[in-house]
């Protein structure tokens, strides 16, 4: 127990769509994490600041206490806007452990159990488009391996040139660069259940790293009617999770390979917890990150020291960093003081060895960062009503 105390939690939302959190102690040592959820940064700002009431002039060293409380001090608890907000404030408590002991975070989580984390790359944007152009920069970048949106809106059931279209998206990268990259597909939860089906058959000729949310969170129960026992295609979910006890159920099914849990929603040490009970599992972990540097490296910290870690997420040259939606734009270097810990080498990222999260915050790059509001999207189908975005 150290005789310190948090004396301030604050909330700072940068460009492009990111949300930091600072966090200082009365002995002077700040730490940093980041929120997610965007599209309503002024409800998890408004949650980081109830959150904040409750845990100011605590110890920070006292960690799992300090989580425990802001999950489930509240009569009313769980939700992706609650779930952000105490992951980025947990976040921020171990950078400062990290700090105050002179330790990588990672050599609290049992140390390190690898020398580089491999990274992959988005191509194609929301609505894919210049895959083949956007894989040969991303294999020029060193990555080999990348992932993009499957398809636009799809509706429950679509006409066989919408299914086309989708097919000859994969295949139009398969026959320009063969197999030097792997191909992850993610299929966002736009897509119905009975085109689940027909998409998933179609696919599988092209030997993709993963299909990704193949259903709609809430739907995860299906996933055990909707694949097949012959599949040949590994099953990718879970970015919208924020704890075990929903892995769990997931995990239980035996039909998901991969889990993607965002330690912008579970927190560093409940990514640990999740990713050790996959591994009884003998599940995979590709943690979800298109996010800011703070959730980077939040994220590969407890990918130093899991073994069933694959693959990292990361959000260098994605679309959502350059002005999407009229925000200003923005890449994560903007933000570092320096670099070199996030900036990846033969498609990988090296171990950290700095303190807590392993980077250094820029705060005044941080307090000049231009204000932005990110609506929802209007996606429709052709009679006007509503899509899955």
């Amino acid at each position: 127990m150290s005789a310190d105390q948090i004396l301030s939690v604050e909330c700072h939302p940068v460009a492009p769509r990111w949300i930091f959190i600072r966090l200082e102690t009365q002995q002077g040592l700040v730490g940093w994490g980041e929120a997610i959820v965007p599209k309503r940064a002024r409800a998890v700002a408004g949650a980081v600041a109830d959150l904040a009431d409750n845990i100011v002039g605590c110890d920070p060293d006292r960690i799992e206490e300090l989580a425990l409380r802001m999950r489930n001090g509240g009569f009313f608890r769980d939700g992706s806007v609650l779930a952000a907000a105490s992951a980025g404030i947990e976040q921020a408590l171990w950078d400062i452990k990290g700090h105050r002991y002179g330790l990588p975070i990672y050599e609290f989580l049992g140390g390190a159990v690898r020398d580089r984390t491999r990274l992959y790359a988005w191509i194609g944007g929301d609505r894919p488009s210049g895959v083949v152009e956007h894989v040969h920069q991303r294999i020029d970048q060193g990555f080999t391996m990348v992932k993009m949106n499957a398809t636009e809106e799809l509706d429950f059931i679509e006409t066989r040139a919408r299914v086309s279209e989708v097919i000859d998206r994969v295949g139009s990268i398969r026959d320009a660069v063969g197999d030097k990259v792997e191909i992850a597909l993610d299929f966002h939860g736009r897509v119905h259940r009975a085109m689940v089906k027909v998409l998933i058959r179609e696919l599988e000729p092209f030997h993709l790293a993963w299909i990704e949310e193949p259903v709609a969170p809430g739907y995860e129960s299906e996933l055990v009617h909707l694949i097949s026992p012959d599949c040949s295609i590994p099953i990718a979910t879970g970015e919208r999770l924020t704890h075990r006890t929903e892995f769990r159920r997931l995990l239980q099914q035996g039909v998901v390979d991969i889990i993607q849990p965002d330690v912008s929603l579970t927190g560093i040490f409940e990514l640990a917890k999740i990713g050790h009970m996959a591994e009884a599992y003998d599940v995979a972990v590709a943690p979800h990150c298109p996010n800011g540097p703070i959730s980077l490296a939040a994220s590969l910290q407890v990918g130093f020291a899991a073994s069933n870690v694959v693959v990292q997420e990361q959000s260098v040259g994605l679309h959502y960093n350059q002005g999407y939606a009229g925000l200003p734009a923005a890449e994560m270097f903007d933000y570092l003081s320096d670099p070199a810990p996030l900036t990846p080498l033969d498609g990988h990222l090296a171990l950290t060895t700095g303190p807590g999260l392993g980077i250094t915050v820029n705060e005044a790059a941080v307090k000049d960062s231009r204000p932005w509001s990110l609506r929802d999207p209007d996606w429709r189908h052709a009679d006007g009503r509503t899509a899955e975005w």
